[in-house]
């Protein structure tokens, strides 16, 4: 199956650094057409200068509808147009419910869930008025199995499932989809997998079923297909990218 991604018009928040940054370079590899929304895009400079005219860096602060808004109507000038919204963006918080501060928690929805209500807000029209797009929401396995200490974030990213599943029936009669996809382990300067003692790793691992850290092409591969033509009748879905963690008790029994 030829996933032909040639000329999409894709908007990435979050797409400085990370799985976002790993996202923008696939689609880019695609033949796509990418704007990036993030804090700051400076460290994109050369990715920028290198891609002639097919990448635009946006400073945006998801938190804010005006900032929305103008970097918005930016990328959609500088794609001339917009076909795919990657809501990539997002934060962490870690910390027992009772030890959480009301401001950490409100930034974690303002930016996990915030975020993806002002941007899809301000693409919806754009897709409407061309009655085809796709809306792709990061979700996190926490939305399916929270951890001890992830009160804010799971409940952050259940929000996000939610929000996907009902954009995905008010913008069905306009041929746009929504889904959204839940990582499960992916090695970041936001969690520190990788430099956990050896111990730590091989508890987190086993609760795999295919028993390796997670890589962001792993996630843009799900993503791309989401953005493509093929994925054209799924909407409302959240499609599990984390190795079947937890798809039975105890994974690990398999190895033996």
């Amino acid at each position: 199956m030829l996933l032909d991604l040639t000329d999409r018009r894709v908007i990435v928040t979050g797409g400085a650094r990370g799985i976002g940054l790993a996202l923008v370079e696939s689609f880019l590899a695609e033949g796509s057409r990418v704007a990036v929304l993030d804090l700051d895009v400076s460290s994109l400079d050369p990715l920028v200068a290198s891609h002639h005219g097919d990448l635009v860096a946006i400073a945006c602060d998801v938190r804010s509808e005006d900032s929305v808004s103008s970097a918005v109507a930016a990328a959609a000038t500088g794609l001339g147009g917009i076909d795919v919204l990657v809501n990539n963006a997002g934060i962490n918080v870690q910390s027992l419910l009772e030890e959480t501060s009301d401001a950490a928690w409100t930034r974690c929805f303002d930016v996990n869930v915030g975020g993806v209500f002002r941007v899809s807000k301000a693409v919806i029209p754009y897709l409407k008025e061309q009655r085809s797009g796709r809306i792709i929401n990061a979700a996190s396995f926490a939305a399916v199995i929270p951890s001890v200490g992830s009160a804010a974030y799971a409940a952050s990213k259940s929000a996000v499932v939610q929000l996907t599943r009902v954009l995905a029936s008010e913008l069905g009669p306009w041929g746009i989809t929504v889904n959204a996809y839940a990582p499960g382990m992916v090695p970041t300067a936001m969690n520190g997998f990788a430099e956990l003692p050896t111990a730590q790793q091989d508890e987190l691992l086993d609760t795999l079923s295919v028993r390796r850290w997670e890589e962001p092409e792993d996630v843009a591969n799900v993503v791309r297909f989401l953005a493509s033509d093929q994925a054209g009748y799924v909407t409302g879905a959240l499609i599990d990218v984390s190795g079947g963690k937890f798809a039975t008790q105890f994974p690990a029994r398999a190895r033996g």
